[in-house]
């Protein structure tokens, strides 16, 4: 009887935990276009590149000219408004870095549009070739397949 209830109890608990690891579990990501994935991560990589190095003339050839940037501590900003922030910080921030935290990053097509690329990034302060200071931030970028290539149409930062 006693070897009964432990067999019982010991089948329910095991049940319990594979049922609760089974559906607790969420599914980790996995990009529908290994290619499109690979695209948006290039193109993040060469805006951020503009981003860092100051390259103003490089960085305003990623937005679309009716560009909607929203943030959530400074509002909405248009292109030139856009352009203006990035100028600014490069004349007068320019040792703030953006560092992509790669594992965050999800894309996702949008039907006859372009991708959603969402992620975690971090903007640091470089001081003697280290980057400290650093503060962890959302976004949000959604990409549009132009003539000219691709660009940025839409952005929503937050968690400032």
């Amino acid at each position: 009887m006693k070897k009964t209830l432990i067999i019982k109890l010991f089948s329910i608990l095991l049940f319990s935990s594979v049922w609760t690891i089974f559906f607790s579990q969420s599914k980790p990501y996995v990009p529908v276009s290994k290619q499109l994935y690979d695209t948006i991560m290039e193109k993040d990589s060469l805006l951020f590149d503009a981003a860092n190095s100051g390259n103003i003339d490089k960085l305003k050839t990623f937005f679309t000219q009716d560009l909607e940037f929203f943030h959530d501590v400074g509002g909405l900003a248009n292109y030139e408004e856009t352009v203006d922030n990035f100028s600014r910080v490069a004349k007068n921030y320019s040792y703030t870095r953006r560092v992509l935290i790669p594992e965050s990053v999800e894309v996702y097509p949008i039907k006859d549009y372009g991708p959603v690329q969402t992620g975690t990034h971090q903007f640091c302060r470089l001081d003697k070739g280290s980057l400290i200071n650093c503060g962890t931030f959302k976004f949000v970028h959604i990409w549009k397949k132009t003539p000219d290539g691709w660009k940025i149409s839409r952005v929503v930062s937050y968690g400032h």
